[in-house]
């Protein structure tokens, strides 16, 4: 299955509306044995936009595809450009207190795990532990050619080496870690290749029109199936690389819990949907439930 940049489905008008109450996903996460389904909405309060949500940047921004990137050297150029430029504030981003009690809960044991739709990194600077990155990580990079992977701050300062006084003002960040930028502002912008064979490097992430790794998407079902409950925390289910567990619990009769600030495309899969931001609404339940949230979480920032 390959991520697509939009999918043409709307929100349905046969539920009822969402809630504010918690309770539903307080007493799921007493209970124990809760697997987290993360998407961009628990990152927007660290200051990186989401795709769909209001003011989302699918409505002025078209994200790489995989075919683009692959397919020639001047769409790469935009590429790297944009993304250097959009890695020194994205890198920098702090976890925020949504981060953080997800992070509390699973040192409780309330967890079984956490799938994150994120390239972010920011559920591990709070402190969770084995999460799986289903799209992959912006801190890593790829050798389209010889498989090296390699750590993202050490490219980004041989782009800065490559292309000294390179220092547009962009439009905009993108849950990609992209900055909007025009053609004019890319200029003569210079790619470096692999240090080890010269091939063509790419960021360790699934760009649209790729498929996620089949043994991700396998580790990701075996989570599933060894939650007693799903938790969706801000994700739209746009994409089926997420609807697909969701649908997948609900099939296996587990209850599947959704707080998102607006409607999703798994939402009639939901026994509960809960329209709250996320760092309030985990918060809040992290206090009923009586555990402890690290007021400062993630050490320093990711070296940009």
């Amino acid at each position: 299955m390959r991520m697509r940049p939009t999918l043409s489905w709307r929100p349905s008008e046969d539920l009822p509306p969402a809630t504010t109450d918690l309770a539903p996903v307080a007493e799921a996460l007493g209970a124990g044995g809760v697997l987290v389904l993360s998407g961009a909405g628990i990152s927007t309060e660290s200051g990186i936009p989401d795709y769909r949500g209001e003011g989302g940047s699918l409505s002025r921004h078209t994200p790489m595809t995989y075919q683009d990137f692959t397919a020639g050297a001047q769409a790469r150029r935009r590429y790297w450009a944009r993304s250097h430029l959009g890695w020194r504030s994205f890198g920098q981003a702090r976890p925020n207190a949504g981060h953080r009690a997800v992070a509390a809960f699973g040192r409780h044991g309330l967890l079984s795990g956490v799938i994150t739709q994120n390239v972010d990194g920011l559920h591990q600077a709070a402190g969770s532990e084995d999460v799986v990155e289903l799209h992959g990580t912006l801190a890593r990079v790829v050798c389209l050619s010889c498989g090296t992977f390699s750590p993202r701050h050490e490219l980004a300062l041989r782009l800065e080496e490559a292309n000294p006084g390179f220092d547009p003002v962009a439009a905009g960040i993108n849950p990609d870690g992209d900055a909007d930028l025009t053609d004019d502002q890319v200029g003569g912008f210079r790619v470096v290749p692999c240090t080890v064979c010269g091939g063509t490097l790419k960021p360790d992430v699934v760009f649209f029109g790729e498929s996620v790794p089949p043994q991700r998407v396998e580790q990701c079902r075996e989570l599933v199936c060894g939650a007693t409950s799903l938790l969706v925390l801000g994700s739209s289910l746009t994409v089926m690389s997420g609807l697909r567990f969701v649908r997948q619990a609900a099939q296996a009769g587990k209850p599947v819990l959704i707080v998102n600030r607006d409607q999703t495309r798994g939402d009639q899969h939901a026994v509960t949907r809960v329209s709250l931001p996320l760092g309030t609404a985990l918060s809040t339940l992290a206090h009923q439930l009586g555990i402890p949230v690290d007021r400062v979480g993630g050490g320093e920032p990711r070296p940009a």
